[in-house]
């Protein structure tokens, strides 16, 4: 077990602020090496977050956490924040079930002042915070941290705007990890950024401005010469024309930097932006040399790194995808594929390799990609564009709006659908089946295996309008692929064994538990495939020949896929009973997979309990004919 003598006598920021200056060093020495080795035992994200160490110790050292509030944007880089404010032993757990969260959670610490997980909030939220501040008349400080890739979100800009003429005291840090554009970072810059920073220079400034307000005409002289001078030597002039007093950059691994310039900051009035430059991976060898590989790990052996090569075993549903997409590309040159800053975990790598130039990481943006996709489709490109299922979330009226209602071809390849695991509530993909089946025009389809994903890819694919298959995250049963691109018959499902009294209805990724459980009921199972249009026909047959129906998906209840079963039920006023199996009411937390679905009844064992449950009291197949009312029942 290494030793951190320093670091184990920090268990809140108040401890840390009680240190001198000159041990800041050591206690940054001594929290990256406790990352290390604390992520290769639990997985995570690492990368990103040993590259803010120094920055995490100057904030806490400087500000007055948690009265001063500090809102950081994604949240990929705050382990160090949660180390330092009390919860370094629970690092052992961390995205676990029942432990530590991967990203900051109101609900788990005051430290933690805005929960995050999608990037390019933490602005807005911290605008809000000083606004409000200001208004009750309270002396706190706010801080906001971005990174360079949130910052070229529109929202970022569009609450920069807003705080640009608020009036409002914050600050915002732009953590800036992105080396191929990093400018120059020495002895000049870390000069430029105390003078800029110091109560000499701004007292100077203010001064000026009244004294010259007398005669517009050389304040804005004045203006113009100081913004002058400082964009020659500051690349900073889109902020300071938002409003902001634009400082930096410095080198965001210098305390002797970090901590005097924050100093200076926190005496000024008025929106500021401290521009840092860091280096994700910082301090780990193997990260600095591949921060991607090392942005999101799991379990490895911190001597040694990460071993490629070994993983074998069952492709993903992302492999499948990116494999299909440069088979289909290859096929038909009108494709198109799109991320949004998600080329890697998508699968995109291979085809942007392949087709440079029919690829297009339009960067976090997801509004701008869905309506990217709706003007190539107007001009008779086939785009693609790949996207978890919870960041698409933000791009919904533009589905709506720009493609859905203009009958555009887009395809829109959801990954990570359903439960996702360790990363929680944020990144889960539990609402795509209800708010997309609610659109007209739109085909949703869920693929229950490997080969179905790549035939129902290549079906939307030929499909002249809006589309959608939702794929989970990992990998499937292990069905074997080919290089055919198949189209499937839209609307139809089929049936994937018979038994009798009982049948289950499986969207996706739940046939595997449905056939499961079904010889343990003698249950009849469909493989639904289309959640729109769903097939009619085979609910119907199912209802006549068996008493209880039960819907699975995993999705929400309210408004998925079981919604769209009671919906035909209804309306042919079958007396077959329904049981509608998915997702509560609630946000569901971290954890792993299997373990997070089995609490909410969608594995075999699950199914079967609420067959066994509902079985009873269900009508048989002699009383149908019998004046028996419809009952359609959830199972939250």
């Amino acid at each position: 077990m290494t030793s951190y003598p320093l670091l184990d006598t920090i268990s809140n920021p108040a401890q840390l602020r009680a240190l001198d200056r000159k041990q800041l060093p050591q206690l940054a020495e001594e929290l990256r090496s406790f990352l290390v080795e604390s992520v290769s035992r639990t997985g995570g994200h690492l990368s990103s977050n040993l590259g803010t160490v120094e920055l995490t110790v100057a904030l806490h050292y400087v500000y007055d956490t948690p009265h001063d509030r500090l809102v950081w944007d994604v949240g990929h880089q705050t382990y160090a924040h949660k180390v330092l404010t009390g919860r370094r032993a629970g690092m052992s757990r961390l995205r676990t079930h029942g432990g530590v969260s991967g990203f900051p959670k109101r609900s788990e610490s005051d430290y933690d002042t805005f929960g995050v997980g999608h990037s390019s909030t933490s602005i807005s939220a911290a605008l809000g915070m000083a606004l409000a501040v200001k208004l009750k008349g309270e002396a706190r400080q706010t801080v906001a941290i971005i990174g360079d890739g949130a910052m070229s979100a529109g929202q970022a800009f569009e609450a920069m705007n807003n705080a640009g003429v608020a009036d409002a005291d914050m600050l915002v840090i732009l953590n800036d990890n992105d080396m191929s554009i990093s400018p120059p970072v020495g002895a000049l810059n870390k000069y430029l950024a105390r003078l800029f920073s110091g109560s000499t220079f701004n007292s100077v400034r203010k001064t000026g401005e009244k004294v010259l307000r007398v005669s517009p005409s050389l304040l804005e002289f004045a203006n113009r010469v100081e913004e002058h001078v400082k964009g020659m030597l500051t690349p900073g002039t889109l902020f300071e024309e938002l409003g902001f007093n634009y400082i930096g950059p410095i080198d965001g691994h210098d305390l002797d930097s970090l901590v005097p310039t924050l100093q200076n900051l926190q005496k000024l009035k008025g929106p500021q932006f401290l521009h840092v430059i860091t280096r994700k991976g910082q301090g780990y060898k193997l990260a600095e040399a591949d921060p991607i590989l090392y942005h999101g790990v799991a379990k490895f052996h911190p001597e040694v790194g990460i071993e490629n090569g070994k993983a074998g075993g069952k492709p993903s549903y992302t492999q499948i995808f990116g494999e299909w997409l440069c088979d289909m590309a290859v096929a038909d040159p009108r494709l198109i594929g799109i991320t949004p800053a998600m080329g890697e975990g998508s699968g995109m790598i291979r085809f942007a390799e392949r087709f440079p130039e029919r690829y297009f990481d339009v960067g976090i943006a997801e509004q701008h990609a869905v309506t990217f996709a709706a003007g190539l489709a107007c001009e008779g490109m086939r785009p693609v564009l790949a996207i978890y299922s919870t960041f698409l979330q933000r791009g919904y009226d533009q589905l709506i709006h720009d493609v859905a209602l203009q009958k555009l071809p887009v395809v829109f390849a959801l990954d990570r659908g359903g439960l996702v695991g360790a990363d929680g509530p944020t990144h889960h993909g539990t609402f795509d089946l209800s708010f997309l089946t609610c659109i007209p025009n739109m085909v949703v389809m869920t693929p229950a295996d490997e080969m179905e994903c790549r035939n129902m890819l290549t079906t939307a694919f030929h499909i002249d309008g809006p589309s959608a298959v939702r794929y989970p995250r990992g990998s499937g049963p292990g069905v074997a692929t080919d290089k055919a691109l198949l189209d499937l018959p839209i609307g139809k499902g089929e049936i994937r064994r018979r038994g009798k009294g009982v049948a289950l209805l499986a969207f996706g990724s739940m046939l595997v538990p449905a056939l499961g459980a079904a010889p343990e009921i003698d249950a009849t199972v469909a493989n639904m495939r289309f959640v729109k249009p769903i097939d009619r026909d085979l609910i119907i047959e199912l209802a006549r020949e068996h008493s209880l129906l039960i819907s699975v998906e995993e999705n929400a209840l309210i408004g998925g896929a079981g919604a769209e079963v009671a919906r035909v039920l209804d309306e042919i006023d079958s007396p077959a009973k329904l049981i509608r199996l998915g997702l509560p009411d609630h946000f569901i937390d971290h954890g792993d997979q299997a373990l997070l679905l089995a609490e909410a009844g969608l594995d075999k064992e699950g199914i079967v309990r609420t067959v066994r449950v509902h079985q009873g009291s269900a009508p048989s197949s002699d009383q149908k004919s019998g004046a028996i009312s419809t009952a359609h029942q959830e199972l939250q």
